[in-house]
């Protein structure tokens, strides 16, 4: 890495104290970058390099937040727009779909503990990330609550359901405090690649295809049925830790038929 890309991503890791994860995203964003004072055509560059590589708008987009953090930082004037995204309706599981899952009875410990790990996507609407790095000490019993930790450090607390307690107590009834709730034979992290194969493995099972983003799909399903069932959209801003509303607002894009749902409620022609 160049001295001033390597300068700038100590000052962010040791003055900012950003995550780890957020240092390897600097890290690899600039890569696309061939110059330390880039020009606007070697930005435009970039930026096609990346489409040609396959990356998609949003992608693109993730590089370029980046890459236009390091622009401020290096003082200069010039900055990347963002590439426009289609509007699309997050994937999300079905009804019939969740109800497969929640009544899914697992045979071996293994199967359990990703049971519960679904049970825990759709009852908080977390990341993978926040589950798969959550301790048993952060779980309150008494005032159905956890402690999740965020993107970017930032800690927030999620409340959860009396089934989901149930499932949880008794998974981690003999776990020291210590522990990862969700951890492999050895006590180590579990892999997301390997959730991931495990989740789309269990779709299959249970007779339906697994939707795309299949381990998102989780908490997009959790906020388009929060939204659907009457929760406030600030709420679940808190909830999914967002930092805008905007960002929220996307789940307020419902599906069909709920839409057919309202203007069968709302036509004038079907009030005659």
């Amino acid at each position: 890495m160049l001295p001033h890309f390597e300068q700038f991503v100590s000052e962010r890791q040791y003055l900012k104290n950003v995550a780890p994860t957020t240092v390897d995203w600097y890290r690899e964003s600039l890569k696309w970058l061939e110059s330390e004072t880039p020009t606007q055509a070697e930005l435009n560059d970039a930026v096609m390099r990346m489409r040609a590589k396959g990356r998609n708008a949003s992608g693109c987009n993730c590089a370029l937040r980046a890459i236009n953090a390091y622009l401020r930082w290096s003082g200069s004037p010039l900055k990347i727009p963002a590439l426009k995204e289609p509007r699309t309706v997050p994937p999300t599981f079905t009804e019939t779909q969740v109800k497969r899952m929640i009544g899914w009875k697992p045979q071996n410990k293994y199967e359990r503990r990703l049971h519960l790990l679904a049970l825990f996507l759709l009852d908080t609407g977390c990341r993978i990330s926040e589950a798969l790095n959550l301790r048993v000490r952060e779980i309150d019993f008494d005032n159905l609550l956890v402690t999740l930790d965020g993107k970017g450090r930032k800690q927030r607390v999620v409340p959860f359901s009396f089934v989901l307690r149930r499932a949880v107590f008794r998974h981690c009834k003999e776990l020291p405090a210590d522990s990862l709730l969700f951890a492999n034979g050895t006590g180590a992290a579990l892999g997301r690649q390997n959730v991931l194969r495990d989740f789309k493995a269990l779709c299959k099972r249970l007779g339906f295809d697994a939707p795309a983003r299949t381990v998102h799909a989780f908490r997009h399903t959790f906020a388009v049925n929060y939204l659907r069932r009457g929760g406030s959209v600030f709420h679940l801003q808190k909830v999914l830790g967002h930092s805008t509303l905007e960002m929220t607002r996307r789940y307020a894009n419902l599906v069909t038929a709920d839409l057919q749902a309202v203007h069968e409620r709302v036509s004038l022609l079907s009030s005659r």
